[in-house]
């Protein structure tokens, strides 16, 4: 995606934020799940929250008053 169009790529991030952490949880359910790759889900997602934050911070438009 194209910074044209930030709220395309806001709502593509959350997307992928939920999904993540349906995995996360679903993970954490089996008693087999490798630890280690729940810790890298769980970082990866940290990252897309702060992505997040960043780009819906280009959505909101600045006001000089």
């Amino acid at each position: 995606m194209n910074d044209d169009e930030p709220s395309g790529q806001l709502t593509a991030l959350r997307a992928e934020h939920r999904r993540l952490d349906a995995l996360i949880e679903q993970l954490r359910a089996d008693p087999d799940a490798d630890q280690l790759e729940i810790a890298r889900l769980k970082k990866r997602k940290l990252r897309l929250r702060d992505e997040i934050a960043v780009v819906a911070d280009r959505c909101i438009p600045d006001i000089i008053a």
